[in-house]
C-alpha cells in the first residue's frame, strides 16, 4: 500500500510549520519539518565550534547527531537528548542553516534521514525542496508563499513572543537575503514544482490556508 504524502514547500518565514502541523494532526499523518534538520545540525555545529568551510567536520556531525522530533501544538526537537527547542528559531541558527543545506554532501546525508518519515498512515513534510527533490511522486503538492514583508513582520512578533530580542529591518534584509541565496544555490534551490498548487498567504489566515489545502487534497 502507497503511503500518501503531502508536500508543502516555500520561503522561510510563509507559515508551512504552523500549517502542515495542524495538517498532520487533522489528517492523523506523521509530521516532517526539514529546516528543522538543517536548523539542528547548524546548533550542533555552532556546539562544535566548527567552520562551515570544513566540510568534512559538517558531515561528520550530520551522520552522528541524534535528532528526536516531537509533534503537538509545538514541535519539540531534542538533539542528543537536550530539547533545543528555543534554539531552532533564531536568525543565526537559521542563517547557518541555509549555508549548511546548500553543501551537496550534506544534503545527501540528510534526504535518507528525511525519508525515513513517510511511515503509515501519510506523511506532511514541510521544507524548500520537498516536492522538487525529496518526494518529487508525492501525491499532494504546495507551494505556500508570502511577501517578504509579510513574512517579516511575522517572524518579528513570533521572536518577540518568545521573548527574543528582534529588529525587525534586519530580519527583512536578512530574509530577503537567504531567498536570494535559497532560490539561486546550485544543488536542490527553492522553486515551485510543476504540479504543485501556488498559494499566497500574504492576505490570508493560517485557518483559511488550512482549510483550503484540505479542500484540495478532497
Amino acid at each position: 500500500m502507497k503511503i500518501p504524502v503531502l508536500t508543502i514547500d516555500g520561503p522561510s518565514g510563509a507559515g508551512k510549520g504552523t500549517v502542515s502541523r495542524a495538517l498532520a494532526q487533522h489528517l492523523g499523518w506523521n509530521y516532517l519539518d526539514s529546516g528543522s534538520i538543517y536548523r539542528a545540525l547548524a546548533i550542533a555545529c555552532i556546539q562544535a565550534k566548527i567552520s562551515l568551510e570544513d566540510i568534512d567536520a559538517v558531515v561528520n556531525i550530520a551522520k552522528s547527531m541524534q535528532l528526536e522530533f516531537v509533534c503537538a501544538d509545538e514541535l519539540q526537537v531534542k538533539l542528543a537528548g537536550v530539547d533545543i527547542t528555543a534554539e531552532l528559531a533564531t536568525e543565526a541558527t537559521g542563517n547557518i542553516a541555509s549555508i549548511i543545506a546548500a553543501i551537496p554532501v550534506v544534503r545527501a546525508i540528510l534526504l535518507a534521514k528525511q525519508h525515513d518519515f513517510q511511515q503509515s498512515a501519510g506523511l506532511v513534510a514541510d521544507g524548500r525542496d520537498m516536492g522538487t527533490v525529496v518526494f518529487p511522486q508525492a501525491e499532494y503538492k504546495i507551494y505556500l508563499t508570502a511577501s517578504a514583508t509579510e513574512r517579516a513582520k511575522r517572524r518579528y512578533k513570533q521572536l518577540i513572543k518568545k521573548g527574543i530580542d528582534a529588529n525587525l529591518s534586519q530580519i527583512t534584509a536578512e530574509i530577503e537575503k537567504r531567498d536570494q541565496r535559497d532560490t539561486e544555490r546550485a544543488i536542490a534551490p527553492l522553486m515551485q514544482a510543476d504540479d504543485a498548487v501556488y498559494l499566497d498567504s500574504s492576505e490570508l489566515s493560517i485557518v483559511q490556508v488550512i482549510d483550503t489545502i484540505l479542500t484540495l487534497i478532497r
